[in-house]
């Protein structure tokens, strides 16, 4: 098994550049002859480089790496692959494969990959959108302490995705998630939470018109977006401009109503 890893990673070095991959090809010198568990093996490569593009013979060795872990019923294993089929790093993005593995994984009881399928039902990712389903995964997920999981949740509130329209809920659930949120859980929660909260404040929405606090959210959900799009989550670029606009707005509306209200 191991002796078998040595070559592949070997056999796929010689084609790696490594100016543009110098933390995989790095972390391959150190640990290559190491008896690594093929999911901790394959995790550590898939944070490697993420602002690159992933290397086709790369993404089907990680690939071969958490098919052996899924087959000793490694549920992480089983929601990682998913995401990597979700996301098209390395691939082409395929829903059907993400919700595939995703399935496999919350059926066993994994809470992010129950939370990944609730994306998949909210926004319509390979499946008709349902609001139902999407309400009940996210809710597995914000129980189990996933913020989140949690802001969806206050998205369904706010909009009225299958539960009745309530803004001044989500505003709670948006205020909550910045209250409980850890160090860690902030760098993936407090970009998109902020931005919520800046809208509402804004638009009144839930809460009243405070164009102070709303520039003030606006400008703490820029630099977390900023920190997200950097560390190669792209997705998150129109959040990070809608932040920036956000700005522009609330300052107009400061100076138009008096900056010492």
């Amino acid at each position: 098994m191991e002796n078998a890893r040595t070559e592949n990673i070997k056999r796929i070095r010689l084609v790696l550049n490594p100016e543009l991959l110098p933390e995989t090809i790095k972390f391959f010198e150190l640990h290559e002859n190491e008896d690594i568990p093929a999911y901790d093996f394959a995790t550590a490569l898939v944070q490697c480089d993420k602002t690159v593009e992933m290397p086709r013979v790369l993404f089907d060795f990680i690939v071969s790496l958490y098919e052996n872990a899924i087959a000793v019923g490694n549920i992480y294993a089983m929601n990682d692959l998913g995401a990597l089929y979700y996301d098209g790093r390395g691939c082409e993005q395929d829903f059907s494969k993400a919700i595939y593995y995703y399935e496999m994984a919350a059926n066993l009881g994994n809470r992010q990959a129950q939370e990944n399928l609730g994306y998949c039902y909210y926004y319509g990712r390979s499946v008709d959108i349902d609001y139902e389903k999407a309400f009940h995964y996210f809710a597995l997920g914000a129980f189990d302490g996933h913020l989140i999981s949690l802001y969806k949740i206050g998205d369904m509130y706010q909009n009225g995705y299958y539960v009745e329209k309530n803004p001044t809920q989500a505003f709670r659930i948006y205020e909550h998630c910045i209250a409980t949120m850890t160090e860690e859980a902030a760098l993936i929660v407090a970009g998109p939470v902020f931005l919520r909260l800046g809208n509402a404040y804004l638009d009144g929405n839930g809460t009243e018109v405070n164009p102070k606090n709303a520039l003030v959210c606006f400008q703490k959900a820029e630099i977390f977006l900023y920190d997200m799009v950097a560390n190669g989550e792209w997705m998150y670029k129109k959040s990070l401009k809608e932040s920036v606009d956000g700005q522009k707005k609330a300052r107009k509306m400061l100076y138009e109503n008096g900056i010492d209200k």
